[in-house]
C-alpha cells in the first residue's frame, strides 16, 4: 500500500484528488456555511456552528462548536467572550495561515512553524454614530508572520503573497461582499 504524500500536515495526494474531481465537477465547489446567534444580555450572544452545504449535499461537522460574543467591561461588556471584531481577526488569522500551509504543501515546500500577529485600529466614533466620515469597522489591520522552514526570505514571502490571493477570509476582509439582512417575525408562546 502507497504511503500517502504528507507535507506541513496536509494529504497533498487527496488535495491534487479534489482539485481533480472539482476540475470535472464545478459544482463541488459550492458551499454555503452557516451560523445561527442567541442575543443572551447585554453584549453577550452565542453562536451556534454546526451545519453546511458542500459536494452537492447537506453535512454537519461531527459536533456542535458554541463561540461566546461579549465586550469588554471598558466597552460595558461583562468579558465572557472575546469581542466580534476580535473574532474577524481569528477568522483571517486562521483563515490567511491555512491557506499559506496548504498552497506551500501543494508547493512541496515543508514549513516547520508559522506564527502571526494581527493587529486591527478601530475609532468608536463611527459605531457610536458620533463621526460619519469615520467608519464602523477597522480602519486598518497588521498581519505580522514568523516563518520557519527551509526556504529563502523571498520564498516566504512568496508564500504570503500566495495566501493573501487564496484565503476567502482575507478576499471578505479587503473587498464589499453583499450582505442581506432580513427580519423573521419570532412566534409568540401561548
Amino acid at each position: 500500500m502507497k504511503q500517502p504524500n504528507i507535507v506541513n500536515g496536509v494529504n497533498v495526494d487527496n488535495l491534487v484528488d479534489t482539485v481533480k474531481a472539482i476540475k470535472s465537477t464545478p459544482t463541488l465547489a459550492k458551499f454555503t456555511f452557516k451560523a445561527n446567534n442567541k442575543w443572551m444580555d447585554g453584549g453577550l450572544n452565542r453562536t451556534t456552528i454546526k451545519d453546511f452545504y458542500g459536494t452537492c449535499q447537506d453535512m454537519s461537522h461531527k459536533q456542535e462548536f458554541i463561540f461566546d460574543n461579549d465586550e469588554p467591561p471598558v466597552l460595558l461588556g461583562t468579558d465572557l467572550g472575546a469581542n466580534p471584531v476580535e473574532f474577524v481577526l481569528h477568522a483571517l488569522a486562521g483563515c490567511l495561515t491555512t491557506a499559506l500551509v496548504y498552497h506551500a504543501a501543494a508547493m512541496g515546500e515543508k514549513i516547520d512553524e508559522v506564527e502571526s500577529r494581527f493587529e486591527g485600529d478601530l475609532d468608536l466614533h463611527g459605531f457610536l454614530g458620533l463621526n460619519d466620515t469615520i467608519r464602523n469597522g477597522y480602519q486598518n489591520i497588521r498581519v505580522i508572520y514568523k516563518i520557519k522552514g527551509n526556504m529563502s526570505e523571498e520564498r516566504k514571502q512568496e508564500l504570503i503573497q500566495i495566501a493573501q490571493a487564496r484565503s476567502p477570509v482575507f478576499d471578505i476582509v479587503t473587498n464589499k461582499v453583499p450582505v442581506e439582512v432580513m427580519h423573521e417575525s419570532i412566534e409568540k408562546a401561548a
